[in-house]
């Protein structure tokens, strides 16, 4: 974790040298050195994840480092805010008692954490000579674990493969495809490997094809001892053999027959697999085929695996995993039967194996191992965790799943780490992740993406290595909404959690909020009376919805070191509002706020501007709250603002266009023409990094003529929305038809439209880039003429959503001639449409 704070430090202050040189000038030599340092620091860093066991001395140097890290981004912060205030508020007083007291107070912490790193330095550097003189040992040295697999396995240990074994050997038996690929995908644990062996050795699969092959591969791909294992399956020697020579050997012992490759356990391709493939015979009349095991996702892709070809093991139920359970520590059913006594417990402890056949297996051979008493039994039960993280050898449940860990890059490990702190079994907003990521810095925009978007990525590639499993997604691209993570999984982060010090946790688990803890998920039984005005807290995020009192809030109002804070949708009914917008005001290192659903919310202070570190403000469904204040407009670095189902506000205020660098932006609402202090539509001409813009149009907007080509400048914006929900006048639906769309939008929503057809706009030759399109609610009858699109130009869309259009009428077959690469449709409640292959008048989803 020192590796993946050092990352993210040194890369701000790349930033702030290149881009507030001017900022950061007084202390400019200290920051260059500090820079220096961390570059140094990473090389040993390097060396010490290397290291199977570390030991204290590492350890303990290591934590000093990520602390003075931290401590370094804290003064950075500072630094950059009180030069930004300066600029706005001091003009020319440089020299104010205070700022001279700031700069000197500043200097001396920089030099003594520039000092203190040179220090840590020359600790590891004698730590790692030493090492290196000692020779490379199995408890010190860079030793990478390697788990090897045969196709061998006990039928009897099995339970609850038999339809997925079906399944696949149907996907492998057709004979009119030269070359079949499978990908196994799961997590560590879940049983690929047994599924796997089980489809090896089916007495269908012996008869249908001539040659089977099992290769081991594990996390250090070895192309040499691969081949070797290849021929000697093969009956064939390999003895004198260079690698030059024994492909073209494989090859001539598979041509011209039927073969089966396994590959298990591969955790990367990197050129080895295209080499291999290359050499593998594949002709007309034969069929082969190959079965890839993995951890990763786009692993399996990468090897030319059709998505319709890879298949995810489910975890077991209540019954299969009692069945297995028993068929591991009982010789037999019978005596099972005998010790009836220890069956509910028995259950118990298998409920904590939540479906994981690794831990199932674990727990039942340390059971077997024990005497069979309620006693013993118990005390598994009690300590169960403990007894998982310490089982030793490879079978063990948290060696499996921190190889998983170990394998991740530096960037993803934090980012997994923030799941410890939700309650088991919670189910968790996708958004409030990539917020509190984006929030605390784990993510930075890259090239054309923002930092939201590499953050959704990064959620992706967690998911898609089955480290974290999806509850909801959108259906068309599988974007995620929610999801959650498996028990063991959890408690693999917790045990990394409090080893890194990412949060601080008791002995049972759970988190125990003091002085030095960086993050809290908050649920309102935690004991916060420690925390006070020396806390390290950054990140502070409800995860439940339960009420919480006052007296178990007060200690947080002292706290100051906050950047992430997240109520979402948490209503603080029993917190005093002003008290904490009091409290709010006061976190100037704040980068992200949330109090999404605060029903006492009715105004924000104007003090909220002086939070010009903020980078994220969401206020959506904030019911009561009745206007943003003017000072809003300060907060230069605000990427995200959110105020989308606040019914009470009738607009934003004026200069929000000075907020150049907004990313997204929800809830506009356009304010009517006796409005003089509200933002009008023009203005967001002026936001030209504009990426989401969520715009409402009621009763009382008005858009003037000037206004309607606005939307046109914004080159970047991707997805645009537009809610004319309350709004009947036909004047604004005439303008509304003459809009001009940004020139490559990739999504867009129509929603409570009230015109009889379609607008012009909306065509193929306006909207050339279009990738999705929603129209929902509304009195729409018919598609605009030009909606068609001509011979130049026809729609990309590949995905149609149209809801609650009673009078709308179309036809499958308009659908299917105007845009040909359609494959995702979803209607609900529109009966007048023809022909549609799926439920038009409740809910219906067809997928090409």
């Amino acid at each position: 974790m020192a590796d993946a704070i050092i990352q993210v430090v040194a890369g701000k202050l790349i930033d702030a040298l290149k881009e507030h040189s001017g900022r950061v000038l007084e202390f400019r030599s200290q920051f260059l050195e500090l820079k220096t340092q961390l570059d140094l620091m990473k090389s040993f860093l390097a060396d010490a994840n290397k290291l199977k066991r570390k030991e204290e001395t590492v350890k303990t140097t290591l934590s000093m480092v990520r602390e003075l890290t931290y401590d370094a981004e804290d003064i950075l912060t500072d630094c950059l805010l009180r030069a930004e205030q300066r600029e706005h508020v001091f003009r020319c007083h440089n020299f104010l008692p205070r700022e001279i007291m700031f700069q000197h107070q500043t200097g001396k912490k920089l030099k003594e954490i520039n000092g203190r790193i040179v220090k840590m330095q020359k600790v590891l550097n004698t730590y790692f000579k030493t090492i290196g003189q000692q020779g490379v040992q199995d408890d010190g040295g860079s030793v990478i674990f390697r788990r090897w697999t045969s196709p061998v396995f006990d039928e009897s240990s099995i339970v609850g493969l038999a339809e997925d074994t079906r399944k696949i050997i149907g996907w492998i038996l057709p004979m009119k495809t030269q070359f079949h690929r499978v990908g196994i995908v799961g997590m560590g644990g879940l049983g690929k490997t047994t599924l796997t062996q089980k489809i090896f050795n089916n007495d269908t699969i012996l008869e249908r094809f001539e040659e089977r092959i099992w290769v081991s591969i594990s996390q250090t791909v070895n192309e040499e001892e691969t081949m070797k294992t290849m021929l000697k399956q093969l009956g064939e020697d390999s003895y004198g053999l260079d690698m030059g020579q024994m492909l073209p050997k494989i090859k001539q012992a598979l041509e011209g027959k039927d073969y089966l490759i396994v590959m298990d356990d591969v955790w990367s391709v990197h050129g080895w697999w295209e080499r291999l493939l290359a050499g593998l015979p594949k002709r007309e009349g034969q069929s082969s085929a190959i079965i890839i095991t993995t951890r990763k996702e786009n692993v399996a892709v990468e090897m030319g695996v059709e998505k319709a070809r890879i298949h995810q093991p489910r975890i077991l139920d209540e019954d299969e995993s009692y069945a297995l359970f028993c068929r591991i520590v009982f010789a037999s059913e019978k005596e099972a039967k005998q010790h009836y006594e220890l069956e509910e417990l028995g259950k118990d402890i298998v409920k904590k194996c939540c479906g994981l056949p690794l831990a199932i297996k674990t727990v039942g051979g340390l059971l077997k191992s024990k005497t069979l008493s309620n006693d013993v039994w118990r005390r598994i039960h009690d300590n169960f965790h403990d007894e998982l993280a310490t089982r030793e050898g490879e079978s063990s449940v948290m060696a499996s799943l921190q190889l998983s860990y170990d394998e991740l890059p530096t960037r993803l490990k934090q980012c997994l780490l923030c799941f410890s702190i939700y309650p088991e079994d919670s189910v968790i907003s996708a958004e409030q992740l990539v917020h509190w990521w984006t929030g605390e810095g784990f993510v930075q925009a890259k090239h054309t993406q923002t930092a939201i978007e590499v953050a959704f990525d990064y959620l992706s590639e967690l998911i898609s290595r089955c480290l974290v499993e999806v509850v909801k997604q959108r259906g068309f691209d599988g974007r995620v909404y929610t999801c959650k993570m498996h028990d063991l999984v959890r408690d693999l982060t917790i045990k990394i959690s409090r080893e890194e010090s990412f949060c601080t946790f008791d002995e049972h688990g759970r988190q125990r909020p003091v002085i030095p803890s960086r993050r809290l998920g908050f649920t309102g039984e935690e004991d916060v009376r420690s925390l006070n005005r020396k806390s390290k807290l950054r990140a502070f995020l409800m995860t439940n919805t339960t009420p919480i009192s006052l007296e178990n809030t007060i200690p947080l109002f002292r706290v100051k070191s906050l950047r992430v804070l997240d109520f979402c949708q948490n209503k603080l009914e029993n917190i005093p509002i002003q008290r904490l917008l009091h409290w709010i005001i006061s976190l100037r290192r704040l980068s992200y706020l949330n109090l999404r659903g605060v029903a006492s919310l009715k105004e924000l202070p104007q003090l909220i501007g002086e939070l010009r570190n903020l980078q994220l403000l969401v206020l959506n469904g904030c019911n009561n709250l009745q206007k943003l204040p003017s000072s809003i407009t300060n907060l230069h670095k605000l990427n995200v603002l959110d105020i989308g189902h606040c019914p009470m506000i009738q607009y934003l205020p004026q200069g929000l266009g000075r907020l150049s660098n907004l990313q997204e932006l929800s809830g506009f609402t356009v304010p009517s023409a006796a409005e003089k202090n509200g933002c009008r539509l023009g203005e967001l001409r002026w936001l030209i990094k504009l990426k989401v813009l969520r715009v409402n149009i009621n009763e009382d907007s008005h858009i003037a003529e000037e206004e309607l080509t606005v939307l046109s400048n914004l080159q970047q914006l991707k997805v645009l929305s537009i809610n004319t929900e309350g709004c009947e006048k036909e004047e604004t639906f005439r303008k509304l038809d003459r809009l001009s769309p940004p020139p490559h939008l990739d999504e867009l929503y129509l929603r409570y439209y009230r015109g009889v057809t379609t607008p012009m706009w909306m065509n193929p030759k306006s909207l050339r880039d279009l990738n999705y399109l929603c129209i929902e609610n509304g009195d729409l009858q018919f598609v605009h003429p030009c909606f068609d699109g001509d011979e130049t130009f026809n729609w990309k869309v590949e995905g149609l959503c149209l809801k609650f259009l009673a009078r709308l009428q179309v036809e499958w077959a308009l659908v299917q001639s105007v845009m040909p690469r359609i494959r995702y449709v979803e209607v609900s409640h529109c009966y007048m449409l023809k022909s549609f292959p799926c439920n038009i008048e409740k809910l219906g989803v067809w997928r090409k």
